[in-house]
């Protein structure tokens, strides 16, 4: 089953420019994949489409089985609870503390503070960030930003999980450390598309590859392919 599916998606913007034309794919149930190609290629445009920060002009976006067309007002929100969203600049909230920007999406929830506490406890963890609860985004190393960014897009356990050139600031290692943290999550059944210009890193992830061209797929490479 798919939780992502994109049906002759064609998005044009104002003054005539097409990001996507005529694109389709399909992204399964705790699946990982990379979307690259050059800048301006529709890559970014994808993510704005499945998290509602922009609307096709032709075709269909499924998420979950839902027409995303259909998605209006109030149900919104609610959809963007089930995409969690990592970002190149981190887009952390400066005056807030480590724990504070991640259990943000909890409290909009309406998780009572000591469930909230437990969740950011248990991701910081993970993120290897445990030490980090009180300080604040100025405080911390790039990497460690990126970590919080990363921990405070799944600390609601989202189906999908969506990541806009998240390693493009870091260096060789940290950016290995930050994709292999992405690539556990599908296992916990978050589905994962991350877009990426650096090929060495994609090659080495060994998961499937989407390449796109004008806003067109021009090749879908499996992971038994980039193996070779």
């Amino acid at each position: 089953m798919s939780v992502l599916r994109f049906d002759s998606v064609t998005k044009t913007y104002a003054g005539g420019r097409v990001a996507l034309s005529d694109f389709s794919f399909a992204l399964g149930e705790g699946e990982m994949a990379f979307a690259t190609g050059h800048s301006g290629a529709g890559k970014s445009t994808i993510l704005k489409l499945a998290h509602l920060a922009e609307r096709p002009t032709h075709g269909e976006v499924i998420f979950a089985g839902r027409n995303l067309s259909r998605v209006r007002g109030s149900q919104v929100p609610a959809h963007r609870r089930e995409v969690g969203v990592v970002f190149q600049d981190h887009r952390l909230l400066a005056e807030s503390s480590v724990a504070e920007n991640v259990g943000l999406p909890l409290v909009v929830r309406g998780l009572g503070a000591s469930q909230v506490r437990q969740r950011v406890n248990e991701v910081l963890q993970r993120m290897g960030l445990a030490d980090r609860l009180a300080a604040l985004p100025a405080e911390l190393s790039a990497g460690e930003q990126q970590r919080v960014g990363i921990a405070r897009a799944i600390v609601a356990a989202p189906r999908l999980l969506l990541a806009d050139e998240p390693t493009g600031n870091l260096d060789p290692t940290l950016a290995a450390e930050i994709m292999a943290l992405l690539a556990e999550l599908p296992a916990r059944g978050t589905s994962v598309l991350v877009v990426s210009h650096d090929l060495a890193l994609i090659k080495q992830m060994r998961q499937r590859v989407l390449v796109l061209d004008k806003g067109q797929l021009v090749d879908d490479i499996c992971p038994q392919d980039l193996a070779q």
